[in-house]
């Protein structure tokens, strides 16, 4: 048997804590905003290559499991406050955590995820949910890219509306190859992924390998001349903005240019910023989905 307690920790001393518990014996602690789910709620992320403004909540809720046989809930902080230098907070609540399926209950969140009436996302534990999809095998990992997210289901949504079988697809910042494998499961021809992450390259081969679809996975230094009918880019705005010109370079005669990963509020700030870099490439908003927008536009023959 388990047990989970859960208190409240100050901006300056959850990190310390939360590390200080692991050391004294808990078996995981997740740190959460306190106001979560509240019109206090606050967003914490720095797009790459730009700091965050914040690293920490002003006030975070710790949930601590451990075992129910281990050292009692207060002793359990108590140490873990001495370690840290801080007095010990109150307990918010301590309830016990009944045995369970782990796996079974991970893989629950993950169910099968449809993106158009033909295309679907599911994972290997999953059966296709209609014998006669396009479908996705793709397992959560570590590489960004599971289906779930409104940028890459607008991304799925273009391909399925868009592409023409034999087009030559880039994907630029793949991640988990999600893009790649449905585009030739869609009927691409040669296809391309790119990213800076290697933990995301070895994903993308291991998922299209899964898949059965041939693609060249490789990091920008390994990105061959040419050009591309399709190439695909699911970031942020701000890298986006940064790549406009060597994205743009890579869209053929009449080929797409497909952007995602912007906000709804970030959208024409992206669409200037690849206007002015080349007018040849007319982008617009295609499409948006809970806050997000999907860039799309043709170059012109």
């Amino acid at each position: 048997m388990l047990h989970e307690i859960t208190l409240l920790a100050d901006e300056q001393h959850a990190e310390a804590l939360a590390d200080a518990l692991l050391e004294a014996g808990a078996l995981s602690v997740a740190v959460e905003d306190a106001a979560a789910e509240s019109a206090n709620e606050s967003p914490l992320y720095g797009e790459p290559g730009f700091e965050p403004e914040r690293h920490a909540w002003s006030r975070s809720r710790l949930r601590v499991l451990a075992e129910a046989d281990g050292p009692g809930s207060e002793r359990l902080l108590e140490v873990a406050s001495r370690a840290a230098g801080l007095p010990a907070p109150p307990i918010e609540s301590c309830r016990p955590v009944e045995d369970a399926d782990w796996v079974r209950v991970s893989q629950s969140q993950f169910p099968p995820t449809q993106i158009s009436d033909r295309l679907w996302i599911v994972p290997s534990w999953h059966d296709a949910p209609d014998p006669q999809a396009v479908v996705v095998r793709l397992d959560p990992g570590v590489a960004f890219g599971t289906g779930t997210h409104p940028t890459t289901q607008l991304c799925l949504a273009w391909l399925d509306s868009n592409l023409t079988p034999g087009s030559t697809v880039l994907d630029y910042g793949c991640g988990s190859g999600i893009l790649a494998i449905a585009a030739g499961k869609l009927g691409a021809g040669s296809l391309l992924g790119v990213d800076v992450d290697e933990q995301a390259l070895v994903a993308a081969r291991d998922n299209s390998a899964a898949n059965g679809v041939t693609a060249r996975y490789t990091d920008p230094a390994g990105l061959p001349s040419g050009t591309f009918d399709i190439v695909l880019a699911n970031i942020l705005s701000n890298p986006l903005k940064l790549l406009a010109p060597a994205l743009l370079a890579r869209v053929a005669p009449r080929g797409a240019l497909v952007l995602s990963g912007v906000l709804e509020r970030q959208a024409e700030d992206v669409i200037a910023t690849y206007r002015a870099s080349d007018p040849h490439v007319a982008l617009g908003v295609w499409r948006t989905c809970e806050g997000w927008a999907c860039l799309a536009g043709r170059r012109d023959a």
